[in-house]
């Protein structure tokens, strides 16, 4: 490692995550990204106003959308322990519709899904969103959708391998 990379290195397992790994392997080659990407993760992982499962159901959604396996296979797991559901992971997983319990979960869902299939503002539910959430949690919301899509498009670019024995999580 270069000694800008060493103090992105030093960085990261002295904060949240503890450990270096996943994603920051591929992005240290890039120290300040990895640098700011470290620190936007761990705030929006660890910080956001969000309510955890609505955070953990956007992790999924996006790394679905991707394709990006290393992902998926980080946080379907973190997503149930958050408290969705494991058949509404399961549905996402396999591109099908997912039942919710909670609302705020269905909303969130509802937004995200427009945030990536349209690339644009979910212009009717943004207004609802803003009352359920405040703005600061829609910069939230919008802004852990870009923060996965660059953490996964990483992934792929590189194409980052499964680990040993772990399975394509989506259908060809």
């Amino acid at each position: 490692m270069t000694s800008a990379q060493k103090e992105v290195h030093d960085e990261i397992v002295a904060g949240r995550r503890g450990r270096f790994g996943g994603p920051f392997q591929i992005l240290i080659r890039a120290p300040e990204v990895c640098r700011h990407l470290q620190r936007l993760g761990e705030y929006l992982r660890w910080g956001s106003s969000l309510p955890r499962p609505c955070q953990s159901s956007r992790f999924c959604l996006t790394a679905r959308h991707l394709r990006a396996g290393n992902e998926w296979h980080a946080h379907a797991p973190l997503a149930v322990e958050a408290g969705v559901p494991a058949a509404a992971i399961e549905a996402i997983r396999t591109g099908a519709t997912p039942s919710f319990t909670a609302p705020d979960q269905v909303f969130v869902h509802r937004v995200v899904i427009e945030l990536i299939d349209t690339s644009g503002s979910p212009t009717p539910p943004f207004a609802e969103a803003v009352a359920r959430f405040g703005e600061q949690g829609i910069v939230e919301l919008g802004t852990i959708v870009g923060y996965y899509t660059a953490v996964g498009n990483a992934l792929n670019a590189f194409q980052v391998p499964l680990s040993a024995g772990a399975p394509q999580p989506f259908p060809e």
